[in-house]
C-alpha cells in the first residue's frame, strides 16, 4: 500500500500557505464559538458560587484565560519573528504581524477585567502591583510593535525591526508569570498547577473548556488575518491577481 507524503515545508510559502489558512479558519473559528457557548454556560450556570468571592469570582472564566492567551501569543509571535530574523522568511514576519493584534487585544481585556474583579475584592480599580504593572509593560509592547510596523513603509525592513522588539519585550513574559512569587504582591498566585487545582471540578472545567476556546478564536482570527497581509504584500504578484479575480 502506498503511503502518501505530506511535504509541509511548501507550505512556508506565502502562496501555498494563504490556501491552507483559507481551508482551515472556518474549522477553528467553528470550534471557538461552540466551546465558548459550552464555557460560558458551564462557567455562569453551572459553577457553584464561591464560598469567599461570592457571584464576582465568575469574571475570572474570562480574565484568566485572556492574561494566559496574552502571555502566550507573545512568546509564538516573538518565535515567529525570530525565526523569520534568522532564516529570512517572508511568511514568518506575516505571521508574527498577524498575531500581534490578537494579544494585544487580549492583554487590553486582561487589564480590564482584572479591575473589574479587583474592584471589589481589592477595593480599588488599579494598583501598581508587579503583575498589573508587568501586564500593562504587555500591552505597551504589543502597540509599540504595531505602531513599529505601521511606521515602516518597507515591510521587510519593518518585520526586521518588529523581530528585535519582539525578541526583547519576551523577556517581560517570565516576570509576569513569576512575578506572584518573587515579589510580595496583592495578586493572587495559581490556582491550576502541575500539583492539581485548587477549584471545584465544574469551576475547572469551565475554566479550561474558555482557554480551549480563546485558543481556537486565536488561531482563526491569526488565520483570517495572516490571509489578508499575504494578499497585501504579494499583490503585485500574478497568482494573488487570480487569487481575488
Amino acid at each position: 500500500m502506498k503511503t502518501r507524503v505530506i511535504h509541509w515545508f511548501k507550505f512556508s510559502s506565502p502562496q501555498n500557505f494563504y490556501y491552507l489558512a483559507g481551508k482551515m479558519w472556518p474549522w477553528f473559528a467553528a470550534l471557538a464559538t461552540v466551546l465558548t457557548l459550552v464555557g460560558l454556560w458551564i462557567s455562569f450556570f453551572v459553577a457553584p458560587v464561591d464560598a469567599q468571592q461570592g457571584q464576582g469570582y465568575r469574571i475570572i472564566f474570562v480574565h484568566v484565560p485572556t492574561s494566559q492567551m496574552s502571555m502566550f501569543i507573545y512568546l509564538v509571535m516573538a518565535g515567529w519573528a525570530g525565526f523569520g530574523l534568522a532564516f529570512n522568511t517572508r511568511l514568518s514576519g506575516m505571521m508574527a504581524s498577524a498575531l500581534a493584534p490578537t494579544g494585544a487585544l487580549f492583554a487590553f481585556l486582561s487589564l480590564v477585567t482584572g479591575a473589574l474583579w479587583g474592584k471589589p475584592m481589592w477595593g480599588a480599580w488599579w494598583v501598581w502591583d508587579a503583575r498589573l504593572t508587568s501586564e500593562l509593560i504587555l500591552l505597551f509592547l504589543y502597540l509599540g510593535f504595531l505602531a513599529l510596523q505601521a511606521s515602516i513603509d518597507d515591510p521587510r525592513r519593518a518585520d526586521k525591526a518588529c523581530a528585535i522588539l519582539a525578541l526583547v519585550g519576551a523577556v517581560n513574559v517570565p516576570i509576569i508569570y513569576f512575578s506572584v512569587k518573587w515579589w510580595n504582591t496583592l495578586h493572587q498566585g495559581a490556582s491550576v498547577s502541575m500539583k492539581g487545582a485548587s477549584m471545584a471540578t465544574p469551576m475547572l472545567a469551565g475554566m479550561l473548556i474558555m482557554v480551549l476556546a480563546f485558543w481556537m478564536y486565536t488561531i482563526a482570527i491569526a488565520l483570517v488575518r495572516v490571509r489578508t497581509i499575504i494578499l497585501d504584500r504579494e499583490r503585485h504578484t500574478e497568482w494573488v491577481k487570480h487569487a481575488v479575480a
